[in-house]
Parts: structure tokens; sequence; C-alpha cells
């Protein structure tokens, strides 16, 4: 499992709010318009147009809008259901996966879509590796079978229950054999899928898709065009783009201020915020080698301390909810071990936590972080804890922000006690908030080690097809790590857009899959 999950990029700058509720917006901007055709900016970037390349959120958004994956998150589910399939099931446990597709497919350049594109993308994909590609998700697989042009048998190397949900997402692109070299990456910039759209021209500024007419599958357009506005981490760029109405839509970008503000403005100037679910989380972690973090008493005593309402309050303006554990709410599985075990922060709790230990003196402690990868508002939420942590007599806690390069080598060096970590899910299961956190080589480089974790509970939940029957294992998973504390869960995330009067369907293009849907998007 790869460490650079698809982190929510760095939100607008606040001018986004100013410029909208001053009344500067216009409802003529550059481009094409009309009911058919939506202009969406974002400030993320598209990295790849190959998806045996791209693990960034602006590339899976390409990826799934331009190819099919065999099987499809639904729009507001998390149990993926068949796409380019027509059915997909295992047999003999969780080690075989068939999957039979729908009769006639063809990519957007006519050619016929078949078992051999199936296979030869993801044995593709497994042999370019690409460092910044989604080989990990398909590392299960072992062999594939083609018996027939509408058959693909999957085989895997273990029991791997959640390979349907790994191969719904970007990971799961089916490309064009005839198209794609089977051992490099296509450099041209170009895309041949099998999608609801066709990618028409793509630039470092702007991607135009246009409809695949000949797609077979479950999605309805509601346009024939989409435009990508891509701002390249210009947060002020897009804002003045979506005030001067150069956009209809500004996703991934919103700053927790813009959001409250735009929240609160009456509702009457064309301009609709929409919010969505997301399973984006972020932790508080501990090295388990730190002289200081390394202590139990010392974790406890800052998990009686971290006050999660006060954080989501006064630093996230309400954009985010308190996280009381490992799996987020909406997850199957999810429980509150964090908030069961520790309840309301309670400094009395805190010092018996430490005194119980024999820890007399205050701690001095730092909590790294990082400026800009897990948003802007990182270094503030961190001050914001270790002021917390100060209020109670027992710490004399500071905080230290180093640029995210150096962060993640220091993380792994093991210079830092505590620090912070963002997550974004690759698909919507507990195993993807529970099995990359655990075990050698895990994504948080804590040195946690727990041998019921990694070999008993995840093994027992990666060989059960019925993910509704892991609830059980999961919970367990949740209590050991709310009890041994190699982190602390702080908040969940919201998805938001903001579109202005006439632009509808955003709510169906927002939710913890992280899909985000072009076809569901209408502009009358």
């Amino acid at each position: 499992m790869k460490t650079h999950h698809k982190w929510l990029t760095a939100p607008l700058a606040a001018g986004l709010s100013a410029a909208l509720l001053g009344g500067c917006g216009t409802e003529q901007g550059t481009g094409s318009g009309g009911a058919d055709s939506v202009r969406v900016g974002m400030s993320d970037e598209i990295l790849a147009t190959d998806p045996a390349a791209g693990y960034d959120p602006g590339s899976w958004l390409l990826f799934n809008n331009v190819f099919q994956s065999l099987l499809a998150f639904p729009k507001g589910g998390s149990l993926p259901e068949p796409e380019a399939a027509e059915k997909c099931g295992f047999d003999e446990g969780s080690t075989v996966y068939t999957c039979t597709l729908r009769p006639g497919l063809k990519f957007s350049n006519g050619n016929p879509l078949t078992s051999e594109d199936v296979k030869f993308s993801f044995e593709r994909a497994l042999k370019i590796a690409d460092p910044d590609g989604p080989e990990p998700l398909l590392s299960t697989i072992d062999t594939i079978e083609t018996p027939d042009e509408r058959t693909v048998v999957f085989r895997l190397k273990v029991p791997d229950a959640t390979f349907p949900s790994k191969i719904a997402s970007g990971a799961g692109s089916i490309v064009d054999h005839r198209e794609y070299p089977a051992d490099a990456l296509r450099t041209d910039g170009k895309a041949v899928g099998s999608g609801p759209y066709k990618l028409d021209s793509f630039s470092d500024t702007e991607a135009v898709f246009s409809a695949n007419t000949g797609y077979q599958g479950t999605a309805t357009r509601r346009n024939d065009r989409v435009t990508l506005k891509l701002y390249g981490g210009d947060r002020t760029a897009l804002a003045k783009a979506f005030a001067d109405g150069e956009v209809d839509v500004a996703y991934r970008g919103l700053s927790d201020a813009d959001i409250a503000d735009l929240e609160a403005s009456t509702g009457d100037r064309n301009v609709q915020v929409v919010q969505g679910s997301s399973a984006e989380v972020q932790h508080l972690v501990f090295n388990m080698k730190d002289p200081v973090a390394g202590k139990l008493a010392v974790r406890k005593a800052i998990a009686h301390l971290v006050d999660r309402d006060a954080l989501v309050e006064d630093i996230y303006k309400s954009t985010a909810t308190p996280l009381y554990s490992i799996v987020p709410a909406g997850i199957n599985g999810h429980n509150t071990a964090f908030f069961d075990t520790y309840g309301s922060p309670d400094a009395a709790k805190a010092k018996k936590a430490l005194r119980d230990a024999g820890i007399k003196d205050k701690i001095t402690l730092t909590l790294w972080s990082t400026p800009s990868r897990y948003g802007p508002s990182t270094d503030a939420e961190l001050k914001a804890i270790a002021a917390q942590l100060n209020a109670s007599g027992l710490f004399t806690a500071d905080v230290k922000s180093v640029p995210f390069d150096q962060y993640e080598k220091d993380i792994e060096a093991g210079k830092y006690g505590v620090y912070v970590k963002g997550w974004v899910p690759d698909y919507p299961d507990a195993d993807n908030f529970t099995a990359p956190f655990f075990g050698e080589g895990n994504v948080l480089s804590n040195h946690y080690e727990n041998t019921e974790i990694t070999g008993t509970l995840l093994p027992k939940t990666a060989a059960t097809a019925d993910r509704s029957a892991t609830d059980k294992e999961y919970g367990e998973i949740q209590d050991a790590v709310a009890e041994e504390l190699p982190l602390i869960p702080l908040w969940q995330g919201k998805q938001y857009a903001v579109s202005r009067e006439g632009v509808t369907g955003l709510e169906w293009t927002l939710d913890a899959s992280t899909v985000f849907r072009f076809w569901e998007i209408r502009k009358s």
C-alpha cells in the first residue's frame, strides 16, 4: 500500500467569499456555454492521463470519466456494482474472482472492448509498476485468465474480499490494448477509454471532454461537454475565475472560511454551496519508539486533553466533524472507540494517567506539522492542540512546521515523536482505513506493531466477501487502537463545491467514493 494517497489539495484563497458576497459575479464568461456544456474549475493539476501512472485526485477524476472499470461505485453508495461488467463474483472463497463483460462494448475510437483488453490493462499496470501508479492496489493478483471474449478470471495470491472495491476505483481503468504500449507509459497526453466521456484535448491549464456516444454502462449523461479549467494550485486565480463567471463550478480548493461565509450568505446572489459526505480523515500520530511519545501514559494524557469540537469549530469553521475512531462514519464497521474510552476532554483524567505511571514533571513536547499538504489550516490546528495541552498545566508543547518533502523524510527516519497525517481512501471500505496503518512498512511510519491485528483480524476480514459480516473484527481493531494509542483520530472532512444558479446534480458527485461524476451535472 503506498504512502502518497490522494490528499485533498490546499484550499482556495479567502478572496473567493469576498468577491462573491460582494456581488462581483456575472453569468457570462469565456469558453463554451449552454445547457449541454458545463465549465468546472479546480486548483488540482492532472498529473497523468495514463491510468498506469496517475494516483493523484486530478488524474483519478479524469480516469473516472473517460475510462470504464469492471465495477463502479453507484452515486451515494459504498458497495461496487457492475459497470463494464454484466456480473462479477467470487468463487472458491475470496481467491478467484470472475467477471462477465457486457456484450458489444466499444472504446470511443470504435474498437471492441473484450476480455483481452481487461487482462492487458491490469497486467500492464503491474508490469510498469510506476512509482506514482496504482500497482499496490493490484498486488494481490496472481494470474488473469480469459477463457472467452467476455469472461475474465482473476486468481488472487491471498484472499482479498476488497478486490471488487479496488478494481472499481481508478486503478481498474480499462485501456485499449491497440493504443497503449504494454511496458511503457503513454506520453502524448491523449486518452482512449470506453467511459461516458472522450478526452478531446488536454493541457496544463485545460482539459476538454465531450460525450462518448458509444458508451454502454450505468451512467446517464446530463450534459454533452465539460471543460475542466486547471489552476495549478493558484487558488486566487480559481477564486477570481468563479467570481468573474468563467467557471460554473468551483471544486476542490474551497477554504474553510470561504465555505462558512458562503453558507451564511442569504442565497440571493446566484451562488449555491453544495455539501457532500467525505471519508477524508486526519490523525495525530505517535512514534512508538520516541522516548516521550512512546510512553503510553503520555499518549493517554493527550487523548484525554484533545478537544475535537473546538478544533472543528474554531479552526475548520464546522467544515469537518469530530472523529472518534480510525474508521470514519459512513463506512461499514465504524464505531466510536475513542469517545467510549476517553469521553470528553478531562484534565483530571489526563493528570491521573500520568501520575499513575509515575510521571510528575511537566512534559516537553513538539508537535510536527507541514504547512500546506493537508490544507492551510494544519499549522493553526496543531497550535490549537498545543494550547489545549499547555492549558492543562501538564505539558509544555510547541509546534514546528517544515516543507512536506523534508517532513516525509524526517518521519521515515524516526525524528518526530508526534506528527499529523491526513488520509483520503482509495475505496470506501474499512480495510482501507486499517490495513495500510499496521504492520511492516505501514504508511504512518510510527513503529506500531500489533500481531493480533496483522496476523488474525485483518486476514479474517480480507477473506470475508460479505463486508457487513466484518463489523466484529473491525470493532476489535478500533478498540485495540483506542487502548494502545498509536494515533488519535481528529476529524472527518466534508466535501464542498460552489456553483452558480442553474447548475444541478452536484450532490451526486460528492460522496465517500470520491468519484466526481461529470455526468450528473446539468446546467440550465
